[in-house]
């Protein structure tokens, strides 16, 4: 077999039988194998962003890679920004980057570029295949790199001739090596802190917040007092109706600074102590008090899932009952779109276990409090900060979980970033319903620039979108995805009802 095939094949042994691609001429022999391992799936898209974005939403959801396939160094490079939020949601990921063949670079054509320079910043593990006869080994060291603890993103990159050549193998994947424990010690420092009766947050990093860890964490909470808290930008959250309550560190400086001021001690389980996005005058970068007892238990390297079930038997919390949220259904409110408005709509009308998907910092920023009572769910949400991701990562969940609803809540502008995974939706009949909060402008940058002093008008117009006002319903109806402009609070829980018990995909356009 080729060195294409012997690629795909390992994959799929590998547990690796989801591709995202927008394939180009170096990687056309990936492509013509599909017809020969049906196991594998290919799902294109119109823009590498897209691809990097849902291989992210797929491994969130089924907690195993996928792959993503690339086209040179310009098709990486395009799909970037997702991967710095891949990176930092730490999910498993398997990048296959082609390259010119290995006689053919010296030549410099036109498309020529360091790939391995654009890969390392957001790849734990990364290596060039020299020939077809090793192209499957690679593979599998990819694999097992990227399901290492801490899971992250693993690049291969393939010269065209490895493609073709043919003495390619199939190679079973090697074990991933175990993550480290932690010391009996620091196990029995972090109980000590939970016993002294001073205030204490634990922040939980993925996969901590969902499942039997989030579990385990409420019960340590409801034994000893402590505060199970996440970091603003999480992988994902497991919440709603019959799970612990977890609160998210706020994102604006202030608020976080104000949260996080009445513990005492903090213990960090696979997260990093919060810090600011941005540095502001007069303000700290980071958020803890100074001077606060910050202990580090495990670190994401570290096997977390197990460190916080040590801990839970050093506080003898098993026995405990973790407060469980219990659903709360009410009514839908009518009237005029108002941001406080546009939470209580998705509270009431969120059906049970769907997929939030969650890139509105500003017209969003109630909506955790007001679906915290909601059926059973999960919530992602930009992880990285470089916002587009939200209707790629709804792509991704949708294809990880094909019976569970999706509910893309989106900004417009960020929305216009990585607009063609619409088309994706449309072309796989993926069930998610996408909404626009339409205000027109990057209006979380006028906060921004409103605490540099008095703006201008020449520096607020660089903030805004209109002129022409972006049309959602026809850019949507453009790639097969109907669309809907809503005028009321009413008319929004209707149209999310209705989107959410379809078969495809929808769009919500709401002016603000």
């Amino acid at each position: 077999m080729n060195g294409a095939e012997s690629l795909v094949r390992t994959l799929v042994g590998g547990g690796v039988d989801t591709c995202f691609m927008n394939p180009g001429t170096s990687e056309i022999h990936f492509v013509d194998t599909l017809d020969r391992v049906r196991e594998m799936r290919g799902v294109p898209v119109l823009f590498e962003g897209v691809a990097s974005g849902a291989a992210d939403g797929y491994a969130r959801m089924r907690g195993k890679p996928a792959c993503a396939l690339f086209h040179l160094g310009p098709g990486l490079s395009n799909a970037l920004a997702n991967l710095h939020n891949a990176c930092r949601a730490r999910v498993p990921l398997i990048n296959i980057v082609g390259e010119h063949a290995t006689y053919h670079r010296k030549y410099d054509a036109p498309l020529t570029a360091d790939i391995e320079m654009l890969a390392r910043q957001y790849s734990k593990w990364m290596r060039a295949s020299p020939s077809s006869a090793v192209v499957g080994r690679d593979c599998a060291e990819a694999i097992a790199a990227a399901n290492a603890q801490p899971t992250g993103i693993a690049t291969l990159i393939l010269p065209s001739d490895t493609a073709w050549g043919e003495d390619g193998k199939v190679v079973a994947v090697p074990e991933s090596p175990k993550a480290p424990l932690p010391s009996d010690k620091d196990v029995e420092r972090a109980a000590a802190i939970l016993k002294n009766g001073k205030r204490t947050a634990i922040l939980l990093g993925s996969p901590l917040t969902e499942g039997e860890a989030l579990m385990r964490a409420g019960r340590i909470a409801a034994a000893t007092g402590a505060t199970p808290l996440a970091p603003f930008g999480f992988t994902r959250i497991e919440r709603g109706a019959g799970m612990p309550s977890i609160d998210r560190v706020a994102y604006v400086v202030d608020q976080a600074l104000a949260q996080l001021k009445v513990f005492e001690q903090f213990i960090l389980i696979g997260a990093d102590v919060p810090v600011a996005f941005f540095a502001w005058q007069g303000k700290p970068s980071v958020l803890v008090p100074e001077g606060t007892d910050v202990h580090t238990l495990a670190k994401p390297e570290d096997d977390i899932a197990t460190a916080l079930a040590m801990l839970e038997d050093a506080v003898n919390a098993k026995g405990a009952k973790a407060i469980l949220q219990r659903a709360a259904p009410t009514s839908s409110p009518n009237g005029t779109i108002t941001i406080d408005g546009l939470a209580a709509v998705v509270g009431a009308v969120l059906p049970e276990h769907a997929i939030v998907v969650d890139e509105s910092i500003t017209s969003g920023r109630g909506l955790m409090a007001a679906t915290k009572d909601a059926p059973h769910h999960d919530w992602l949400v930009n992880t990285g900060g470089s916002i587009g991701i939200g209707m790629p990562l709804a792509v991704g969940a949708a294809v990880a979980c094909p019976d569970r609803p999706v509910l893309c809540l989106e900004a417009d502008g960020s929305g216009m970033y990585t607009l063609q995974a619409l088309w994706t939706a449309a072309r796989e009949s993926l069930k998610i319903t996408v909404v626009i909060f339409a205000n027109r402008a990057y209006q979380i940058l006028k906060g921004e620039l409103a605490g540099v002093g008095n703006p201008g008008p020449k520096a607020l117009d660089m903030l805004e979108i209109g002129r022409p006002d972006l049309d959602w319903v026809a850019m949507a109806k453009s790639m097969g995805v109907p669309g809907r402009r809503v005028s009321s609070l009413e008319d929004l829980a209707d149209a999310i009802k209705r989107g959410m018990a379809s078969d495809g995909p929808n769009l919500i356009e709401v002016p603000l």
